[in-house]
């Protein structure tokens, strides 16, 4: 369960294992574990972090993660969200700009950082009196983040770049995220197109739709990881971008020619 307290601030709270169902990062977030653990995919695997991490997440990105509760502790976290509204004003207020285009990791991580544990620590009151987070506390307290953040120099170009994503390759980009389930008008963003465009540009390259392909791929990627990793089709079906067991069984059939449980 996601509780908004006021406008930037959120308090998440699960008690069995979830996974993300919006892989898409629609905003930067600043973020602590206060009980359980995230697992989160990566080009190397699954990376778990513990109880206590705390990370800068960008915007504009794919992330899909499990969230898993610790024993008879919940998961949970709080998290600050870094709107592009409020960095504006921020900007302009403070008189503080990008000097480039940031180029750093996507996913910060914070651990070592007291003052902002410091800072984490003096919310916690909050969520037992939620009705003492004033409107005008909220804001301030999102001010403070955001200057606690920038004692870090490269983290300026992490808050103040507000370009939209360029560009990029778009056969590298699909072959390394076709597994994540969201609309073909995030895929456009992401890869820097219109959505025309980038239709476009998919048919040049693969001589298909991307709804076609999309399928296609996460299908063979269910066949190895059932095949050759011995997966059960429950663990797979959201690992590789279907949104339900069903959708998936049938899929699967129509494709291999055999039920899923039974390759």
């Amino acid at each position: 369960m996601e509780t908004p307290f006021q406008q930037n601030i959120y308090l998440y709270s699960c008690s069995g294992t979830q996974t993300g169902n919006d892989p898409f990062v629609y905003e930067h977030a600043l973020g602590l574990i206060t009980s359980g653990s995230m697992e989160v995919y990566t080009d190397n695997g699954l990376v778990s972090y513990p109880a206590g991490t705390l990370s800068l997440v960008k915007r504009h990105q794919l992330l899909k993660v499990i969230k898993q509760p610790d024993g008879q502790k919940p998961f949970a976290s709080i998290n600050i969200f870094l709107d592009q509204e409020t960095l504006k004003k921020y900007s302009l207020e403070h008189n503080i700009h990008a000097n480039g285009i940031y180029v750093g990791e996507p996913n910060v991580l914070l651990d070592n950082d007291e003052f902002l544990k410091g800072f984490f620590n003096s919310l916690m009151p909050y969520f037992a009196q939620p009705e003492k987070l004033t409107p005008t506390l909220a804001h301030l307290k999102t001010n403070e983040a955001i200057e606690l953040l920038l004692r870090k120099p490269a983290l300026k170009n992490f808050l103040f770049d507000f370009s939209e994503p360029h560009k990029i390759d778009l056969e590298a980009y699909m072959n390394r995220h076709f597994s994540y389930n969201i609309p073909l008008e995030k895929f456009a963003t992401l890869t820097g197109r219109s959505l025309s465009t980038f239709k476009r540009d998919f048919a040049k390259i693969y001589s298909t739709t991307p709804e076609k392909w999309l399928q296609k791929k996460r299908l063979e990627q269910a066949h190895f990881l059932i095949t050759q990793q011995n997966k059960r089709p429950t663990d797979v079906y959201l690992e590789v971008g279907f949104e339900n067991l069903s959708h998936f069984s049938t899929a699967f059939k129509k494709e291999f020619g055999v039920n899923a449980s039974l390759v």
